[in-house]
């Protein structure tokens, strides 16, 4: 507890997280908050799911309750970024001219839209995802209804947003690169699983395309011109191509770079004193070895009470299975494991084809990671499957796809 004051750089999920863990841990120093959206701290997955199809309002966003920052003594300051940092004087400056001295502090900047250079980009009518203000934004647009809508994105942001915008009863047609959407996440089997879901629920693809130009009369978007030169009717256009860590802060400072700001297991960089957390981190991850950079909720939510616990001077380490959910339609899917050691297609226990199913995906015989979709949670599919990777241990694939053998059966003995 040697630490004098703690600044934190970002008001995220994965900023607020650690300051309310640096509270509950027992620090009673300094904390200063710089949130740069002029809102408390808020959670964003709902951003794209609940709070966009109007089943969730504002009080389902905040991370802590808006009198928790006052009553806890952390100041947090709306609207206010941060323009320089000085690591070797130990200071950051605001963008108000003043500067803040710090012992520790964390770079939870979080991420931004990634762009793409669109002839016709800035017309009314186009937009990109990433705030709550854009999913009010687009939520109004979408519960019109009747409306021509082009998603230009094949992710898991630009599915989760066709669904509602087809939900509200528009006619949606989707843009990706890949000739299956999601392929890059979970294989091109459960790929075209969600793209029969969208279809049966009206949605259109071109796949692989994309937008070659967007068109308008009088300053409003009209269509989208593809690189295969159809051109689509658009009274709304959402750009959902991904997002980019927001680094800047840190390349300016000299703190290592790679994909992120790079750190160790306990998400410290480079720099004495300097941590970071969220989307921005690569950290160094125990279980695989190798440096992880996620952008799902779970992984700000652990980083943020890790980097507070090693800023204290604790043992912490970020060592959680990562994972992450989507809602679309009436297919809810839980996702807990490591993208990149899966190879191949998975072991599937269920039926996709009633929308109900486990799968698995193994290398050297272990369970790396594992979905599962409208599982019943008595049986609690992600809790065994996150345990199966934490073990390490060789499971028969038959046995993995054996309904016949409860989920909690497949771990090994104590």
């Amino acid at each position: 507890m040697a630490v004098e004051n703690i600044v934190i750089v970002g008001g995220g999920l994965a900023g607020a997280t650690a300051a309310k863990t640096l509270r509950t841990e027992g620090f009673g120093g300094p904390v200063v908050l710089l949130a740069g959206e002029r809102h408390h701290p808020y959670l964003r997955p709902p951003l794209s799911k609940e709070y966009l199809l109007g089943k969730a309002g504002d009080d389902a966003l905040p991370v802590v309750p808006e009198g928790w920052y006052a009553e806890n003594g952390v100041e947090l300051r709306l609207g206010v970024s941060a323009t320089q940092l000085d690591p070797a004087a130990r200071t950051v400056s605001l963008a108000d001219g003043s500067r803040l001295g710090y012992a520790s502090l964390l770079l939870a900047t979080g991420a931004r839209p990634r762009s793409i250079p669109l002839p016709g980009g800035n017309l009314d009518g186009v937009s990109s995802f990433r705030t709550v203000e854009d999913s009010r934004r687009l939520r109004a647009r979408f519960a019109e209804g009747g409306r021509n809508i082009v998603m230009i994105g094949s992710g898991w942001i630009g599915m989760e947003l066709a669904a509602a915008a087809s939900s509200y009863g528009n006619a949606v047609t989707l843009l990706g690169l890949a000739e299956v959407p999601l392929a890059a996440a979970i294989g091109p089997e459960l790929g075209s699983f969600f793209r029969s879901l969208h279809e049966a629920h009206g949605v259109r693809f071109r796949l692989p395309a994309s937008a070659a130009e967007v068109r308008g009369r009088s300053g409003r978007v009209t269509g989208v011109l593809t690189d295969a030169g159809e051109v689509l009717d658009a009274d709304l256009v959402v750009v959902a191509v991904g997002v980019v860590p927001e680094v800047a802060l840190a390349e300016a400072a000299g703190i290592g770079l790679r994909n992120g700001i790079l750190t160790d297991a306990a998400l410290r960089t480079a720099a004495p004193g300097i941590f970071a957390a969220g989307d921005v981190a690569n950290a160094l991850h125990p279980f695989i070895g190798e440096h992880h950079r996620s952008e799902h909720w779970s992984n700000a939510l652990n980083g943020g009470k890790v980097a507070a616990k090693a800023m204290l001077g604790q043992d912490a380490v970020l060592d959680t299975v990562p994972y992450f959910y989507t809602d679309q339609f009436d297919v809810s899917m839980e996702y807990s494991g490591f993208p990149r050691l899966v190879s191949g297609p998975p072991v599937v226990r269920g039926s996709l084809e009633a929308q109900e199913f486990v799968a698995f995906w193994q290398r050297d015989g272990r369970v790396v990671a594992g979905m599962s979709v409208n599982w019943p949670r008595s049986a609690k599919p992600q809790k065994v499957i996150k345990a199966l990777i934490a073990s390490k241990s060789p499971v028969a694939p038959e046995t993995l796809a054996d309904p016949d053998v409860p989920l909690d059966q497949l771990l090994p003995a104590a």
